[in-house]
């Protein structure tokens, strides 16, 4: 076991600790708060990455992004007061979407503490309701258990974020004696009792519609090759939850959809014909069930079997046939073993599927620029594994409907809906994952919320390619405004700069492209350079989402 020394301080006790629980790359905004931890982290430089970001919101996504992509709690550091606000974000955007992660923020003295110092905030308080455990360190000699229990806390039961705060003064405290720095923490997944394994097999034999429904946190490629398998054999239909599409490989006979914001309505109604019901790893949230009405509670017309790592979510919102409290990765496994015989079911399967084929088609006429056909020469162009990142937004649309995810993890997009997290995530992919190619979609709104974080991408020479949707306009906003009062625009447009200019002053090759005839050459040429690229797109205004437009939202309004 690792032991400190006896002129140790606490911020090399604190780097120590990082070092056993396997960190590799921490994200930040430098702050004086936490000034001797910078400091610790130079003498590690060559064990972990500091990646020094431009706002705490694009770094506390970064650190969610790496989360996601590697199942390991991400890591960043941010000052106290404004830069834990800014961070919160991320935090949440974390704790909605299931990801590790560990937040450390520096803090005030604890001999000025309560007293209103210099951007002092009560931690504790503040992210109370945003993370799974929050906690403030006071005395040094107690960090290797603190940082042990956070990374425990953050990988156990439903992944998420953690939040540790800093008073400064214990990071340049001396540190008298030997500290056992302790061991690294470990993924806590609960398995399926053999009881629950063969009442799910009676309603595998009962059931002539089954659908599963895969998502939440705590996946991994295996898992979803898993319940391929099982799926296979048993004859049931996999649907994704939001924002979840990647879990399994969409061009597999099984999957027949994304249970997503406004689902296609096929597939909604498909899940209404379903008479079983599993869902693995998804809490069947507001927006994989538009709003608690696809499937309403508290009890369902079809069977329902719920299976997640947190007991507590379980009968929570949905009171399900058969509860059962594990984690994904284990119930796939168990799911893929199971050998009991499928019953004969009619043809349902293939009809669902070429349902879900027929969201690929392209419209029968598109605009000069249509995303649809843009989306679909950027994902045939792309290797299969490329990482796509979005943010929030109606833009957003084209992507889950025309963007087939073949390989896990290829899909880093918030369920929290949080705007702003598609360029920071894109940098953390290319950082983590330096031999895939990244592509972030950014909505002219959701753009400008972190796309600070391009200036990132320059520094570290992570090359991503970012493509704006520019319509002028807050879309998801403007589509329900025009729903409740048409033709009464007010807060929703925007006036932008020019995006390409703003690409080329961070350092990148950056396009416009107003017609789709444009987009194939352009894309060449911004895959061809050697740094990142952004290609704006103007897009027209009136096609306000994937299914409906301006014009269509005022005509039934006013009707």
């Amino acid at each position: 076991m690792e032991q400190t020394n006896r002129t140790t301080r606490g911020a090399d006790v604190l780097v120590s600790c990082l070092l056993a629980q396997n960190v590799d790359r921490v994200f930040c905004v430098p702050g004086e708060s936490y000034l001797p931890v910078l400091d610790a982290l130079y003498e590690v430089r060559e064990s972990v990455d500091l990646t020094v970001c431009r706002q705490e919101g694009g770094a506390a996504n970064m650190a969610d992004a790496y989360g996601k992509l590697t199942g390991r709690p991400g890591v960043c550091f941010v000052t106290r007061g404004p830069g834990a606000t800014n961070a919160s974000i991320g935090i949440h955007t974390a704790f909605q979407d299931s990801t590790p992660l560990v937040l450390f923020v520096g803090q005030v003295s604890r001999e000025i503490k309560d007293r209103e110092g210099f951007q002092e905030v009560d931690f504790t308080a503040m992210f109370g309701p945003l993370a799974k455990w929050v906690a403030e360190i006071n005395d040094p000699r107690r960090i290797p258990e603190y940082v042990h229990r956070a990374f425990q806390t953050a990988l156990a039961g439903r992944p998420g974020p953690v939040v540790l705060s800093l008073p400064e003064d214990i990071l340049s405290e001396i540190v008298d004696g030997e500290l056992d720095i302790g061991l690294a923490a470990e993924p806590l997944d609960a398995a399926p009792a053999a009881r629950h394994l063969e009442r799910l097999a009676t309603l595998l034999e009962r059931a002539q519609k089954p659908m599963m429904i895969v998502g939440g946190g705590g996946w991994t490629a295996e898992a979803g090759a898993n319940v391929v398998a099982f799926a296979e054999r048993f004859g049931v239909a996999v649907a994704s939850s939001l924002r979840c599409q990647d879990y399994v490989p969409n061009d597999h006979p099984n999957y027949v959809g994304h249970l997503g914001i406004g689902a296609d309505p096929a597939l909604a109604a498909h899940l209404r014909e379903s008479d079983l019901l599993i869902v693995l790893g998804a809490r069947l949230g507001e927006m994989t069930t538009a709003g608690y009405r696809l499937l309403q509670p508290p009890r369902l017309r079809q069977k329902l079997v719920h299976i997640y790592p947190d007991p507590e979510e379980l009968g929570r919102v949905y009171q399900p046939d058969l509860p059962i409290n594990a984690s994904s990765v284990e119930m796939a496994a168990a799911l893929a073993a199971m050998s009991a015989k499928s019953p004969p079911r009619g043809d349902f399967l293939p009809a669902w599927r070429a349902d879900f084929e027929k969201t690929l088609e392209l419209p029968a006429k598109p605009r000069p620029l249509d995303m649809a056909d843009i989306v679909t020469r950027l994902r045939k162009r792309m290797p299969a594994d490329t990482i796509v990142t979005t943010g929030a937004g109606n833009y957003t649309g084209w992507v889950h409907k025309y963007w087939p995810f073949q390989a896990y993890r290829s899909q880093l997009a918030p369920t929290s809906g949080a705007m702003g997290y598609g360029v920071p995530a894109a940098v953390a992919a290319r950082l983590t994952c330096p031999d895939r190619s990244v592509v972030a979609f950014a909505g002219d709104g959701c753009f400008l919320m972190n796309g600070q974080e391009l200036a990132t991408a320059t520094q570290y020479d992570a090359k991503i390619l970012v493509i704006v949707v520019n319509n002028g306009m807050y879309g998801t906003i403007r589509m329900h405004q025009e729903r409740d009062f048409p033709r009464r625009v007010h807060g929703t447009e925007l006036k932008n700069p020019d995006f390409v200019a703003l690409g080329k002053a961070y350092g990148l090759h950056a396009e416009k492209v107003t017609d789709s005839a444009q987009f194939d050459a352009a894309l060449e040429r911004a895959l061809a350079a050697p740094q990142s690229a952004l290609l704006e797109l103007i897009v027209d205004p009136d096609a306000i989402s994937v299914r409906t437009t301006i014009t269509a939202l005022r005509e039934k309004a006013l009707a």
